[in-house]
Formats: C-alpha cells, sequence, structure tokens
C-alpha cells in the first residue's frame, strides 16, 4: 500500500491543541458504521490517551460509543486538520484510519450521545461532520469495492 496521508485547511502562527486519533471504518455488506451526534456524523474512534496505541483506543472508544468489540484489519490511510472548532478553539487533529470489522455487541454504548447506525455509502458521502472523514469514507469505500470485486462479489 502506498502511503496516503492528506492535509486540510491551512495553518495559521497560533498555538492549536493537537489530538492524536484513531478510528475504525467497518463495513457490513454496502453498510458503513458511524455514530450519529447532535453536530453529525463520525468514525468510530477518537483521541488516544496517555500510552495508548491505534488498536487500542479503536478498540476502547468502540465499546464506549457503540457497544461492539472489534476486529482491525489493514490501516487504510491518515489524514490531519487546522481548523477553529467554536469549543475548543484552534485544533489539529491528526487521525489514522482503520479498516475492520464489528463482532458482537456486548455493551450499551457509554456516549449516551452517540448513537450506532450502518449506513449506505451514498447516503454516507460527503455528510460526516469533517472533512477529513469525509475523505477517509471515500478512501475506505474505494478499498472496499476493490476487495469485493476480487471476491467475485
Amino acid at each position: 500500500m502506498k502511503k496516503m496521508h492528506k492535509i486540510f485547511g491551512e495553518k495559521k502562527e497560533v498555538p492549536y491543541l493537537e489530538r492524536q486519533g484513531a478510528y475504525l471504518i467497518p463495513f457490513k455488506e454496502i453498510y458503513i458504521g458511524v455514530v450519529k451526534t447532535k453536530k453529525g456524523y463520525f468514525l468510530l474512534g477518537g483521541g488516544k490517551e496517555k500510552g495508548e496505541g491505534d488498536r487500542e483506543c479503536i478498540a476502547r472508544e468502540c465499546m464506549e460509543e457503540a457497544g461492539f468489540h472489534v476486529s482491525i484489519s489493514e490501516k487504510i490511510c491518515s489524514a490531519e486538520t487546522y481548523y477553529k472548532a467554536p469549543e475548543i478553539g484552534y485544533f489539529h487533529p491528526v487521525q489514522v484510519y482503520y479498516m475492520g470489522e464489528l463482532l458482537e455487541k456486548v455493551q450499551e454504548p457509554t456516549e449516551e450521545d452517540h448513537q450506532f447506525v450502518w449506513m449506505k455509502f451514498e447516503d454516507l458521502r460527503g455528510k460526516m461532520y469533517l472533512e477529513m472523514q469525509n475523505w477517509a469514507v471515500e478512501q475506505a469505500w474505494e478499498r472496499w469495492v476493490r476487495g469485493e470485486e476480487k471476491k467475485g462479489k
């Protein structure tokens, strides 16, 4: 896999809140699993806690946001953005995206403002809250479709 990383936004000469994060893009047939909040749609995942790797972060966040155990496969891409968030100011998240699947649901989500939903790519396309997550979903969809074509589906 060639390295795919994309930068969004324009960096200004101000201090930014930096945040490293890891995210899962799970597929089930023609559906992609995401969480819906009052702000909009987000990928499953979030910011890494101290000493946490990508896989540990994704496993913890998927449990908190959707209540599922996960299987994480390949890294798809990464992205970062520079923007001013209304609630925290200048923000620079750096996110890594993985393909994978949701296994069994073992609990109710602990993040009550997150609703897990399966959505068709066509209905989700361009509707993620963050532009960089829209881009990541496009990359994952292309990879998933190519993989399905190789399987003969």
